[in-house]
């Protein structure tokens, strides 16, 4: 069978049977792609190396598989890591090398979802790619650098594929209105502007999202039969937004990510934004609750110590009312922490009280300092020569609090923002800082 038979067939849906069969139909990643990039030179010289495909749903990374197997001379054996295990590797394995002894022909193992493989399957995979018995191409909507073993990232070019541009999407319907044989060129059918950017932007990048659309609308106006252009309307009738977003893979981070780094740079609508992406793809309110208890703390801080109270509240609110209702204190406490003024101070003095426990002795504890709350306690010194803050003036005393090799170290770095310039103002009149 031909490697692109099974997707003409006329029953398949629209985005299998619009799939590219050639460099030239394959539309985006011309920095991947392009003259005189790496991969396309390889291509031209036969010299295909093993590649792992990475980037999200609808991007291309299996149909580029397939058009890379079919501008070379070797066979290409598609797997699906869903499915397949070592038995499967190894019956490959096998053939690959049955198939070079008997013809001379090279095998291009294809894995897709290569991420759910483990780690005893990806060893599985390791001496014969090392050896060059199979060239593998990978692809996987996860980041290879954590769902791959180091052996077997080492041995492949990882090439990062981003969602397709608006005008990839664009280029890639109009291809599918005006393609008689495997499109809906036959139908006639018009796509109005308005509908046409509709679809793009409900498609946030994913070719198949784009062609399930419009294959949905075209569907429709051939039941109604009333006219044959496809209106924004129909699109938003026949269509659900697709959010690129994955609870447990990079959308997940890379979101989040967003969201807590809006909150450190005090841009209330940025983050309110990315709380909104969270929330419309699902995430559990309670991790974003969480969160954003730990930006309170860790980039709010002292400056505003009411920061930490009000994202715990929000916690403890969602935790109470649930959802829909729980986005109304995560939106306030969002607000409120992005605009409170910022001191990643008491984060980094522990740090650096971590880095001396760590690097430093662990000298006993002084005497003083002791616990002299037992019978004897005074007779071994403990406690002795503590002196109680509570009995000189201002309720404080300059003594030591620290093991020898650990006094005198300042950890606490109060900056001028917000409360915390009290802070500083006071530690200073204390100790002359």
């Amino acid at each position: 069978m031909d490697l692109f038979q099974a997707q003409a067939a006329p029953r398949a849906p629209l985005a299998v049977r619009m799939r590219p069969r050639t460099l030239a139909e394959f539309t985006g990643h011309q920095n991947v792609l392009g003259p005189g990039q790496p991969l396309r030179l390889a291509l031209e010289k036969d010299r295909v190396p093993s590649l792992i495909l990475w980037g999200p749903p609808g991007c291309g990374k299996t149909t580029l598989a397939r058009i890379l197997a079919q501008h070379t001379r070797a066979h290409f054996q598609p797997l699906s890591a869903v499915s397949a295990g070592v038995a499967e590797v190894r019956r490959a394995v096998e053939e690959a090398r049955e198939r070079r002894r008997a013809f001379g022909q090279e095998t291009i193992l294809f894995l897709d979802e290569i991420h759910r493989f483990n780690r005893a399957q990806q060893d599985a995979l390791l001496p014969h790619v090392e050896e060059g018995l199979l060239t593998l191409i990978g692809a996987t909507t996860e980041n290879p650098h954590f769902a791959l073993t180091a052996p077997l990232l080492s041995r492949c070019q990882v090439i990062r594929l981003e969602p397709l541009t608006p005008a990839d999407i664009a280029t890639i319907l109009e291809r599918a209105l005006k393609d008689s044989e495997r499109g809906l060129g036959s139908e006639e059918l018009t796509l109005a502007p308005e509908a046409q950017a509709a679809i793009v932007n409900l498609a946030a990048g994913d070719a198949r999202v784009a062609l399930n659309i419009l294959e949905q609308a075209a569907a429709v106006l051939r039941q109604e039969g009333l006219e044959r252009t496809v209106g924004r309307e129909l699109v938003l009738r026949v269509a659900q937004k697709n959010l690129p977003y994955d609870r447990a893979g990079d959308q997940h981070y890379d979101t989040i990510s967003a969201y807590i780094k809006s909150l450190r740079g005090s841009d209330p609508d940025a983050a309110l934004y990315w709380l909104a992406r969270l929330l419309s793809a699902g995430e559990d309110p309670l991790f974003i609750a969480r969160r954003l208890v730990i930006a309170a703390a860790e980039d709010v801080g002292n400056a505003d110590p009411q920061a930490l109270p009000v994202a715990v509240a929000a916690a403890q609110a969602v935790q109470l009312v649930g959802m829909p209702e729980g986005r109304i204190p995560l939106a306030q406490a969002t607000v409120y922490v992005a605009t409170a003024p910022k001191s990643n101070a008491s984060y980094l003095a522990l740090e650096a009280a971590l880095k001396d426990v760590k690097e430093l002795p662990a000298e006993p504890v002084p005497l003083h300092l002791r616990n002299p709350a037992f019978r004897g306690a005074e007779k071994l010194g403990f406690g002795t020569e503590y002196k109680y803050p509570h009995d000189f003036p201002g309720h404080f005393v300059v003594q030591e609090y620290r093991p020898a090799q650990a006094a005198g170290r300042v950890y606490y770095r109060p900056s001028n923002n917000g409360y915390e310039r009290a802070v500083r103002e006071r530690l200073e009149k204390w100790w002359r800082r």
